[in-house]
């Protein structure tokens, strides 16, 4: 190589590394730099050029190149990489300085140079009240701004970036860079500062990427990194074009500006859906640069609306979307929960492969206790203490996608009721006794007799016993069939439990 080639390629590098460093400042300087000619590109710098040696015009020139080819590329009309400077307004108080402005809402309070050549103000003087300055926005302070835990249920834990795991409660905050792993039963449910919640479900880890408020503008950008299982966000309407609400899984990038919706990832598939239940979600591959703050909805690459959903596999393109599964029925709404266990039977759908059933103590499933996805319409949870509860219900598509949910109130009152029937040695009498196991509450006793299973036409209905036993005698030989029903009151509510039907057979 030549000693003038080595030299070219020298300052080359050299001109490479400085635009490089300086492209971001420049940026924001550039529409606001008076638009003189003063550089090598005037006529008075070509003279100078062609009056150079050949070695010297040829460092001038492979100076000029890279500055020539970076303006070319800042106002190329499609280049995805230009983006347009933007500018917030700022009207002065009295007693305002340039110093003081920049302190208050820019990241570098020496930017406040930027604000003199911006807004043609010479000195950072104090300045006249109600003068409209221009700011730009990518200059701009973020604050950061903390999650609230408002509901906690079974293994919860979080750490901070690589720390250990600690038990994670109810009252406590999180920020920028805390993790959040549930276990089995293990619910968590964040609030954000504008009223969004996340609800994370069993068995997930997420971490809290950017949460933060812009200073000025009061714009929010929020993004929740989801590296297994499920999030249910339901998200404040964004009041600012630029405000900013994400999940991020490793197969896709879900945004919105105000909605209900889901995000689950399946770790060891690789595979993200996301359902919408309200407004509307852009889905973009996580493979490209996220949506920044500002760009339109329907600008990403797949927009899925309130009622769909789409399945998208890391690497692959973003899934199209398709309807969810209507929302299924309970098939004793009104049933009170009093027996060992708490058990709900669904109307089973034709297009269902199974169902997901969810228990909380509110209406907005915010404090989850239970979760089960079943293949059967029919979910046990076994135990649980007694009050209200809320349960939701929704059924499991072929494509892995969970439909639209119905949600219904259910009162937990654990009643046992247990009989039993005896025949008197030598007779053809019978005992029938029983017992409830809420014994501190008043309780008065039905006992039906009959020849029928379905005890139509009774032989004994007795009411209103006070009892736990009844005699009945002279039977003649057949087969018979009994119940008993006790009943309570309480808390201005009227409450009935019944024995199941038996039978039994006098021969003699």
């Amino acid at each position: 190589m030549s000693r003038v080639a080595g030299l070219a390629v020298a300052v080359q590098a050299a001109v490479t590394v400085r635009i490089t460093h300086e492209a971001a400042r420049r940026q924001a300087l550039a529409l606001h730099m008076p638009c003189q000619s003063r550089g090598l590109g005037s006529s008075r710098s070509l003279r100078s050029l062609r009056s150079l040696s050949p070695l010297h015009a040829l460092i001038a020139a492979l100076i000029v190149a890279p500055a020539a080819t970076y303006a070319a590329t800042a106002t190329h009309p499609h280049h995805p990489a230009t983006p347009q400077a933007v500018y917030v307004t700022y009207v002065t108080s009295q007693g305002d300085t340039l110093y003081e402005i920049a302190q208050r809402y820019l990241r570098n309070p020496h930017d406040w140079t930027v604000l003199s050549r911006l807004n043609g103000v010479p000195a950072p003087r104090h300045l006249q009240a109600g003068v409209t300055l221009r700011l730009p926005a990518a200059l701009l302070r973020q604050d950061q701004q903390a999650a609230h835990v408002v509901a906690a249920s079974g293994p919860v834990e979080r750490a901070f970036d690589d720390g250990p795991f600690t038990p994670l409660a109810a009252g406590m905050t999180l920020g920028e860079g805390d993790r959040v792993r549930t276990g089995h039963e293990g619910f968590v449910t964040l609030e954000l500062e504008d009223g969004t919640h996340v609800t994370v479900s069993q068995d997930a880890t997420v971490v809290i990427g950017t949460l933060r408020v812009t200073a000025l503008t009061g714009a929010t950008d929020r993004v929740i990194q989801l590296h297994q299982g499920e999030v249910d966000s339901e998200v404040t309407h964004a009041t600012k074009k630029d405000d900013r609400f994400q999940i991020r899984s490793p197969s896709v990038v879900a945004g919105v500006r105000g909605t209900r919706f889901r995000v689950d990832y399946d770790g060891g598939a690789q595979r993200t859906a996301v359902e919408v239940l309200d407004g509307a979600v852009g889905v973009d591959p996580a493979s490209i640069a996220a949506p920044p703050p500002g760009v339109p909805l329907r600008d990403s690459q797949q927009l899925v609306a309130a009622h769909f959903g789409n399945v998208s596999d890391a690497g692959g393109a973003v899934g199209v979307p398709v309807a969810l599964l209507p929302a299924p029925a309970l098939l004793e709404p009104g049933k009170v929960q009093d027996g060992k266990t708490v058990a709900f039977d669904l109307v089973a759908q034709a297009q269902a492969v199974g169902y997901r059933v969810q228990i909380a103590r509110d209406a907005d499933l915010l404090d989850l206790i239970r979760d089960q996805r079943v293949s059967e319409p029919h979910a046990d949870f076994g135990d649980l203490a007694d009050g209200t509860y809320f349960v939701r219900i929704a059924a499991l598509g072929h494509d892995g996608l969970e439909g639209l949910p119905q949600t219904y109130a259910f009162e937990r009152r654990q009643l046992g009721l247990a009989a039993s029937a005896e025949a008197r040695p030598g007779s053809r009498d019978y005992t029938f006794r029983w017992f409830v196991s809420r014994a501190g509450v008043a309780t008065r006793f039905r006992f039906v007799l009959g020849t029928t299973a379905d005890l139509g036409t009774p032989l004994v209905d007795r009411t209103d016993l006070p009892a736990g036993e009844i005699v009945v005698t002279d039977l003649p030989r057949g087969v018979y069939y009994w119940t008993v029903i006790a009943e309570q009151f309480e808390n201005g509510r009227f409450y009935e439990k019944s024995s199941s039907i038996r039978s039994f057979t006098l021969a003699r």
